[in-house]
C-alpha cells in the first residue's frame, strides 16, 4: 500500500514539475506562545524543538493557523454563513533574544577616511539582539497569519519581520484529502513548512547579527523580509504531495536587492520575480522523510534603490532540498539539507562577461533527548565563479569600517557551525554556538580595505565565532 502511494506521489510531483515549468516559461515558522494559547496545545505538538516544525504543525500551517480552543466573537449571515470569527483575546506574542558574540581575532579599527588603527575590542554584549511583536492566529474565517514586527539593534529601528498571510480551505479530490489555499508574504520561502529551504532553515536559523559575513549569497537566501511581497496559490493533496507557485514584486518600503551579496546590495527587484515549489512527505510510525525542489527567477536594476529603469541583471535560481525527521518519546533525531543553484546574466554589472554561476550547500542534523537536552552539527559551503564583482570596491573616505573583499575575486565561503542547547521549558532556550570558517571570501586567507584604499590579509579562520545566547518567548 505505501510503495504504490509513494509512486503515485512521485508521478504526481513530476507532472507538478512540469506544469511550473511551462508556467514559468510563460511569464527563505518560529515557535511562539500566541499559537499555544489559540489551540490549548503544548509547543510540542507543532514542534521538535524551536523553530522546527512536526508533521502536524506543517499541517497546522497549511491549513492557515486556524485550529483554535478560545471563545470567540462570531457573526452569522441570514443563510447561515460565518461572516465573523474573532478570538476573544487577540494572538499575541513576545520574543527576545540576548546574546554575547566574540570572534576568534578581533576586527580591525579604522580611522574615517584613513587607515587601519589596530584590533578594536572583541566581545559584543547584546541586550537585547532583538525583541519581536508577533500576532499569530486566526483573523478572520478561514484566514489566519503570522505577523512579526523586530526590532533591530543594530539600527535601534522596528521593521517588519517574517509574514505569512493565508487563506485555506479542504475538499475532497479522488476520495482524498486536498488542502488548497493562497497566501500573502514578504520573503521567498517564508510560506514554506519545512525547515530545510533558507527562511526557517533548521539547524542554526538562529545566527550571531554581528559575526562577519561573506560577501556573496544566492537570491533565494538573501532576497526578502521588506525587499519583496507576494501573492501565490498552494494545494497539499493527500497530506503527502505539495506544489506552489507565488510571484514576488518590488514591495515600496524596501524596493532593494539582496543586502546578503555585498555585489548586489542596493538594487531594485525589477518586474515580477516568480517563485516555484513541489515537495512529498511521506510518513510512518515516528518518522518522516521529505523531499522536494523550488526556485525562483529575479531581475535587479543597479545603482540604488530608487533606480527602475535601466540594464539589469537576471538570476534564476533551482534548488532542490530533504529532511528527516523521527520523533520519539525521549530521543528526537532530525536532519535537512539544500542544495541552490544560481545562474547569472549579469548584463549591468558585468557586461564583457555576463554569464556566471553561485552555489549554495547546507547539510545538519540535530538530536534532543527529552527535549531538553541536545545539539546540532552543520556544514555550509558557497561556492562559484571567480570575478570583478567581488574584488575591492573603490576607496570611500566616508566609510567607518573596512570593506571585506575577494584575494583573489572568488565568491567562496566554507566551514562548519556546532551548537549545544538546553531547554529548562519548552519556551526557553540557552545555547553556545561555534562557527569555524575554513574558506572566507575565495581561500583561506581574505583581504579588508580601509577607507583610504590600504589593504590588509586577515585569515579565514580569524573569523571563528563564539555565540552564546538565551532566546524566550511569552
Amino acid at each position: 500500500m505505501f510503495v504504490t502511494t509513494f509512486r503515485k506521489a512521485v508521478a504526481l510531483a513530476a507532472a507538478g514539475a512540469g506544469l511550473v515549468a511551462l508556467l514559468l516559461s510563460a511569464t527563505s515558522a518560529h515557535a511562539v506562545p500566541s499559537f499555544a494559547r489559540q489551540t490549548g496545545l503544548a509547543c510540542e505538538a507543532c514542534h521538535t524543538v524551536f523553530p522546527e516544525l512536526t508533521p502536524f504543525g506543517r499541517k497546522f500551517k497549511l491549513n492557515g493557523y486556524l485550529i483554535d480552543n478560545l471563545p470567540q466573537v462570531k457573526g452569522v449571515t441570514p443563510d447561515n454563513k460565518e461572516a465573523l470569527a474573532l478570538n476573544w483575546m487577540p494572538p499575541l506574542s513576545v520574543q527576545f533574544i540576548g546574546s554575547y558574540t566574540r570572534t576568534k581575532t578581533a576586527q580591525p579599527d579604522v580611522t574615517t577616511g584613513g587607515g587601519f588603527s589596530g584590533d578594536s575590542q572583541d566581545g559584543t554584549v547584546q541586550f537585547p539582539e532583538a525583541f519581536s511583536l508577533f500576532y499569530a492566529g486566526r483573523i478572520a474565517p478561514k484566514v489566519g497569519g503570522f505577523i512579526q514586527v523586530t526590532y533591530d539593534n543594530q539600527d535601534n529601528t522596528f521593521g517588519w519581520d517574517n509574514t505569512d498571510i493565508r487563506f485555506a480551505d479542504q475538499a475532497m479530490l479522488k476520495d482524498n484529502p486536498l488542502t488548497y489555499g493562497v497566501t500573502f508574504n514578504n520573503a521567498p520561502t517564508v510560506q514554506d513548512p519545512w525547515n530545510s529551504t533558507p527562511a526557517w532553515r533548521y539547524p542554526f536559523s538562529q545566527t550571531s547579527s554581528v559575526m562577519p559575513t561573506p560577501i556573496a549569497s544566492t537570491q533565494l537566501d538573501g532576497l526578502g523580509n521588506d525587499k519583496v511581497a507576494g501573492l501565490g496559490a498552494y494545494v497539499l493533496w493527500n497530506n503527502l504531495v505539495y506544489a506552489e507557485l507565488t510571484a514576488y514584486a518590488p514591495a515600496p518600503h524596501g524596493l532593494g536587492g539582496n543586502p546578503l551579496n555585498s555585489a548586489f546590495p542596493d538594487a531594485t527587484v525589477h518586474g515580477i520575480a516568480p517563485y516555484w515549489r513541489i515537495a512529498v512527505e511521506p510518513q510512518w510510525g515516528q518518522q518522516s522523510f521529505s523531499f522536494g525542489a523550488y526556485g525562483i527567477n529575479d531581475q535587479l536594476v543597479p545603482g540604488g534603490v530608487n533606480v527602475t529603469v535601466g540594464p539589469y541583471d537576471k538570476f534564476r535560481d533551482t534548488a532542490i532540498d530533504a529532511q528527516y525527521q523521527f520523533i520519539g518519546d525521549d530521543h528526537i533525531f532530525s536532519a535537512q539539507t539544500t542544495y541552490i543553484w544560481e545562474k547569472q546574466t549579469l548584463n549591468a554589472t558585468l557586461p564583457a562577461d555576463p554569464s556566471q554561476t553561485l552555489k549554495t550547500f547546507r547539510i545538519g542534523g540535530s538530536y534532543f533527548y527529552q527535549r531538553k537536552l541536545g545539539g546540532s552539527l552543520g556544514y555550509f559551503s558557497t561556492t562559484g565563479s571567480a570575478n570583478d564583482i567581488y574584488a575591492c570596491p573603490t576607496p570611500d573616505p566616508t566609510a567607518t569600517q573596512a570593506a571585506p573583499c575577494s584575494a583573489n575575486n572568488s565568491p567562496n565561503s566554507k566551514g562548519y557551525a556546532l551548537e549545544l542547547d538546553y531547554l529548562p521549558w519548552q519556551n526557553v532556550k540557552l545555547a553556545v554556538q561555534y562557527v569555524v570558517f575554513t574558506q572566507f571570501n575565495g581561500q583561506s586567507t581574505y583581504l579588508l580595505q580601509a577607507p583610504d584604499g590600504s589593504q590588509m590579509t586577515r585569515n579565514a579562520s580569524a573569523n571563528n565565532t563564539l555565540y552564546i545566547f538565551g532566546w524566550l518567548a511569552f
